[in-house]
């Protein structure tokens, strides 16, 4: 079980670095109306990079915030990843960060790639025709999700380790989840509800309250408006 929690464990890491390494790949080609190509990165895309275009002119791109939010969460993932050999509770971290960035991801990899990529600085030039998603896209989604997968073995497994090889009586992280339920259902069960006159009496209450309050708020709103008219 050990060998199983430390090969999750390193998988985890190369499926979070491998996410964050694809960034650098074509994430969308731009194909202008006279059939010339360019291509842009996923770094290019979070961090306003500067691209060539066909004539031979430099153009800086404007951040898509989307895609620099996905590197960000992608890159925290793959530096608490490589922390669980130091720090223990980085074990939570690195799945929970991978699965934001994979589910993230997702929806911009089935999203339309207009929506995503800066059409707009590059149409004052560059005069597109279509832009089309590169396999960088999935491949980080991929690896994303992956890695949350992972994450959450080596998280189950190692937790399994140390509650049998632990002193006294401790729980697993789904036995704690299961417990909770439990006590959750039976705590439930010791609601005492209100019957349907008492529900309808105090509803009734609150709502002759509120209409003496709006009533007295008005009246003091009304005088204080009244006396300004006088004095001004």
């Amino acid at each position: 079980m050990k060998l199983m929690s430390k090969t999750t464990q390193i998988l985890t890491i190369v499926a979070s670095v491998a996410a964050l390494v694809l960034f650098f790949f074509t994430f969308a080609t731009v194909v202008s109306l006279n059939g010339q190509t360019l291509e842009l990165t996923g770094a290019q895309m979070a961090w306003k990079g500067d691209v060539q275009i066909a004539t031979g002119e430099t153009v800086e791109l404007a951040r898509s915030t989307d895609v620099w939010f996905c590197f960000i969460l992608t890159a925290l993932a793959a530096v608490f990843a490589a922390l669980t050999f130091k720090f223990k509770g980085m074990r939570y971290a690195s799945p929970a960060f991978s699965l934001g960035a994979g589910i993230y991801m997702l929806v911009i990899a089935c999203s339309s790639p207009v929506n995503f990529v800066d059409i707009h600085t590059i149409d004052h030039v560059y005069k597109w025709g279509s832009i089309a998603y590169g396999f960088a896209v999935w491949g980080v989604t991929i690896a994303l999700l992956a890695a949350a997968v992972l994450g959450i073995a080596y998280l189950l497994i190692s937790d399994k380790i140390e509650v049998n090889e632990g002193k006294g009586k401790k729980y697993t992280i789904p036995q704690r989840v299961v417990r909770f339920f439990k006590d959750y259902k039976s705590e439930v069960k010791k609601i005492v509800w209100p019957s349907a006159k008492s529900v309808a009496k105090n509803t009734f209450i609150v709502l002759i309250m509120c209409l003496i309050i709006g009533a007295f708020i008005w009246l003091i709103d009304f005088g204080l408006s009244k006396l300004l008219e006088l004095i001004f």
